[in-house]
């Protein structure tokens, strides 16, 4: 015998829980799959009420969640600071399970396998990252420390930094990947002079610098693609 109740018989907070139960996530709306994570509203405004005002907000959609800063979720009438944190987590697992799907793909000479696993956590970034990927002499890669954050460029991007850690987990070859927050993967005149630095320092460790990729919103663009690094 089927004891769940329906839809009109649930209060209207609960709504969403007995549509999952009914139907499966994928019959949710975006307001009532943020609602189940913000569970309770706030005076006057039900959970699927605030999380519909989220959603208003910025992009006007699930973009809210990597665009909007936590400290500016917390003003948002129902979006506490527990909310907002919530919700900056589900963002950041979200981006780890796109990436999670690429891990085992990842391959030294294919640009577009590095790309894919780094473009669902470098493309929604408001300040531009640099990572750099570190493979061995199987190509099999080691690690993928972060080293700047807010600019890439000659004066910001440290080679001694780099190539201390490549030469610690004696890494052969390194893959710099970083992101333009502007959607546009296209190379600016600063990154091709911290690509030029990278590679003349690492000939002379004998650590090949393979390739630079540059993570656009849903593109990239590739040094050795594009015939910049042999």
């Amino acid at each position: 015998m089927d004891n769940h109740l329906t839809v009109k018989e649930l209060p209207e907070s609960e709504k969403p829980y007995e549509k999952f139960l009914n139907y499966g996530p994928g019959a949710l709306s975006d307001a009532e799959l943020l609602a189940v994570i913000i569970k309770s509203g706030t005076s006057g405004l039900k959970s699927v009420d605030v999380a519909q005002n989220f959603l208003n907000l910025g992009n006007k959609n699930l973009m809210n969640l990597y665009q909007i800063p936590y400290r500016d979720m917390v003003s948002v009438k129902g979006i506490g600071k527990v909310k907002a944190i919530q919700l900056k987590c589900i963002a950041e697992l979200s981006c780890r399970i796109a990436s999670t799907r690429y891990y085992s793909s990842v391959c030294l000479n294919s640009a577009s396998s590095i790309a894919s696993y780094y473009m669902e956590r470098m493309r929604h970034e408001n300040q531009e990252q640099l990572v750099v990927c570190m493979f061995d002499s199987k190509c099999r890669l080691l690690d993928d420390p972060l080293i700047t954050k807010g600019s890439v460029n000659c004066s910001f991007v440290p080679p001694r930094e780099i190539f201390i850690k490549a030469l610690e987990i004696r890494a052969v070859h390194l893959v710099l990947v970083h992101n333009h927050p502007s959607g546009r993967a296209v190379p600016s005149a600063e990154d091709n002079r911290a690509t030029e630095r990278i590679l003349e320092c690492g000939k002379l460790l004998g650590i090949t610098l393979s390739d630079h990729i540059i993570i656009g919103d849903g593109t990239y663009y590739s040094y050795r693609e594009s015939g910049v690094i042999a």
